[in-house]
């Protein structure tokens, strides 16, 4: 990750960070003061988000490292298990608001919330809505899953306020009907429990080797086949060593008489191409071999050598 968008992460990160502080004092005094455990249960979940800013934070500082000698293949997949941390952290909220809202819908509080909760609760989803946004919109620009995955732990504290808004509504119109505020909260779980889902396994599909989509791997040997001087390829193996850092690992075929420099400065091209065309690609590593037209190499028959052929008669 270069070094403008280590501070990319860190700008909008510190601004989540103090949105989800100012929040979080927000909503607890207006949860106490207008008697709603709905809205102290919302400032609690923002005081999670400022866990997760803390994560990026602290996570940026080692996964833009270069590579060193303890790890030669860089620190870029600190990234992915910040990413991972924060979808497992979206999903332990997800439980504990399914778990709760069920539990408050066979016993209902008798006390609606007063209205300054509900402002509370509203300012809250403004605000969150609009970090989501402006988060979200970041991680894309620099591809930055542990942005995006922040960018949905904003979103899921503003679902998280909407319990809280129908049930001082309802509270008011319809009294007695406070039950409304833990179905709603279960139907907010839910859609958290997707969001979780949808970072933690992209995630973890990452940090064990997980190869790129199919559509990347027709690109890459798009690429390749458009060099001069590459008759054929194969044995393409590709992994992610980071969030949007992917490592490629192929063998090529040249024209058997070419010289080791001639084919040395094709592989060079192919690799120029492949780091121009994908900018996700941090590393290439282009293996040369002579280019046999009747014959693969995959396919050949594996020939005995002539020792182990008369070992059998002994």
């Amino acid at each position: 990750m270069r070094e403008e968008e280590v501070q990319t992460v860190l700008k909008v990160t510190w601004i989540g960070f103090a949105g989800n502080l100012i929040l979080s004092i927000l909503k607890g005094i207006g949860g106490y003061l207008g008697h709603s455990h709905a809205v102290m249960a919302d400032a609690v979940h923002s005081l999670t988000d400022i866990v997760s800013d803390i994560a990026i934070l602290i996570g940026a500082r080692y996964w833009s490292k270069p590579a060193d000698d303890t790890h030669p293949h860089g620190h870029r997949r600190i990234e992915t298990v910040v990413t991972v941390g924060i979808g497992i952290l979206l999903f332990l909220i997800a439980t504990s608001m399914a778990v709760d809202g069920l539990r408050n819908i066979q016993s209902p509080e008798a006390t609606p919330p007063g209205w300054i909760a509900f402002w509370a609760a509203f300012i809250s989803l403004v605000v969150k809505e609009g970090l989501y946004r402006y988060t979200y919109e970041a991680g894309e620009k620099i591809r930055s899953i542990a942005l995006i995955a922040n960018a949905w732990h904003h979103r899921s504290d503003a679902l998280g306020s909407i319990p809280v808004l129908i049930a001082v509504l309802v509270a008011k119109l319809k009294p007695g009907w406070e039950f409304v505020d833990s179905v709603g909260e279960v139907l907010v779980s839910i859609l958290i429990f997707q969001a979780a889902f949808k970072i933690i396994i992209p995630g973890l599909n990452k940090l064990v080797d997980g190869g790129a989509p199919e559509e990347k791997l027709t690109h890459i040997e798009e690429l390749v086949l458009c060099t001069e001087g590459v008759k054929s390829f194969h044995k393409l193996r590709t992994r992610y060593v980071g969030s949007h850092s992917l490592a490629i690992d192929l063998h090529i075929q040249v024209e058997g008489e070419l010289s080791v420099t001639e084919g040395h400065d094709i592989c060079g091209a192919a690799k120029a191409r492949i780091l121009k065309g994908i900018p996700e690609v941090v590393d290439v590593i282009v293996h040369l071999e002579p280019f046999e037209e009747e014959e693969d190499d995959d396919s050949k028959e594996l020939e005995i050598p002539e020792w182990e052929d008369k070992m059998e008669n002994y």
